[in-house]
């Protein structure tokens, strides 16, 4: 769709998407943080679903993407609760979100306007018949997994 001339146009970095869809969903949290690193440097981490990934998500045990056409990704997800779910999403460089029916989670990165990047991450566990997200213990759960991946962009850089 292109702007006819003299009509404003506006576009949405990763991160401020996010916080749309998660405002979307009543219950959900988002945790945003402004991290030394360059944005491919964060997302190298952020996007290793299969491997950093549970390594800074407090609750997640594994994920194991079955199948992936493009940018869409179908995955399988255990918690360290022994929860499972098969998520279903998009992951792109700098965005990811993905939903099965009682879990989501959703990561974003953007450049940040001085360096650095911008990095956001929303979650958690659905409401079973609606479109929310159970709020207890949600911001801690993302500001542990902020601190984890930041740890983690730190260890990858040295």
């Amino acid at each position: 769709m292109t702007a006819e001339p003299g009509w404003p146009t506006s576009g949405l970095d990763d991160v401020r998407r996010l916080h749309i869809m998660a405002a979307a969903l009543p219950g959900a949290r988002v945790a945003e943080r402004l991290l030394p690193a360059a944005p491919a440097e964060v997302w190298a981490v952020m996007g290793d679903l299969e491997g950093a990934f549970g390594r800074f998500q407090p609750d997640m045990r594994h994920l194991t993407v079955v199948r992936r056409d493009g940018e869409r990704v179908e995955a399988l997800a255990r918690s360290r609760y022994g929860m499972r779910a098969r998520l279903h999403g998009v992951v792109r460089p700098g965005w990811c979100w993905l939903q099965s029916r009682f879990l989501v989670i959703g990561m974003a990165t953007a450049p940040a306007p001085g360096g650095g990047t911008r990095v956001a991450l929303t979650g958690g566990v659905r409401v079973p018949g609606r479109a929310a997200i159970v709020p207890f213990g949600t911001r801690r759960e993302l500001d542990r997994a902020m601190d984890r991946l930041a740890e983690h962009v730190r260890g990858a850089a040295t």
